[in-house]
């Protein structure tokens, strides 16, 4: 899989020199990032946090604009319940036709959020470039990134059965070992992805900020 690296638009002072990308605690910014994993629960979680009466959650669950500038096809249409929504899919739509990746545009999109709670939930987070965390954990100094990990067994029968689902692979006797095996090694498979995955993440996370392990039932 590649691992895309999208330039940043640049930013320059009064003085004419290179302005330090900053975001401070008064600015619309998202105040948390889920980089993964994909199946690792992550629709779960963005349900019960757009139920919270303390978070206002986007319109998509997966913004994916760090990734892929938000130009995705979506499977399901966005929600539209109020003039908050529309506003935040007009704007996503407008500033990701640029061919660069803007901070200053992607924090506006969480104005929506006034004094609640609000975040990018996009597991495909967790394949992205160490330029890009870096450059986004240093512009939105308190954002907090998370990477909600599950039971390994259980995340690859998973993305094992998603993956048939949506004809990725052909359907299989789940019975016959070899079969299951074959489906799970190939090349783009759930094991080359999930240890992708993992590594990338892990290794971006914990060289940029210092980790805090919680186990699920404490949070």
């Amino acid at each position: 899989m590649v691992r895309l690296v999208w330039p940043f638009k640049a930013r320059a002072g009064d003085d004419g020199e290179k302005e330090e990308n900053r975001s401070s605690t008064g600015e619309a910014r998202p105040d948390f990032l889920f980089v993964g994993s994909q199946k690792g629960g992550t629709s779960w979680l963005y349900c019960q946090l757009a139920l919270h009466p303390d978070f206002w959650m986007p319109p998509i669950k997966e913004i994916h604009y760090f990734d892929k500038l938000s130009r995705i096809k979506r499977s399901y249409p966005p929600r539209r319940r109020d003039e908050r929504d529309v506003c935040f899919l007009e704007s996503m739509k407008s500033f990701s036709a640029q061919p660069y990746i803007d901070l200053e545009n992607y924090g506006q999109l969480f104005m929506h959020k006034g004094s609640l709670l609000s975040g990018d939930i996009s597991p495909g987070y967790s394949t992205l470039s160490d330029e890009i965390i870096q450059q986004v954990v240093s512009y939105f100094l308190n954002l907090k990134v998370i990477f909600l990990a599950r039971d390994p067994v259980e995340r690859a029968w998973s993305q094992l059965s998603m993956a048939v689902r949506l004809g990725r692979i052909s359907q299989f006797d789940v019975n016959d070992i070899d079969e299951v095996i074959r489906n799970l090694r190939e090349p783009k498979g759930v094991l080359a992805l999930v240890s992708q995955q993992d590594r990338g993440a892990m290794a971006t996370l914990c060289s940029s900020r210092s980790v805090s392990p919680f186990i699920f039932s404490t949070i």
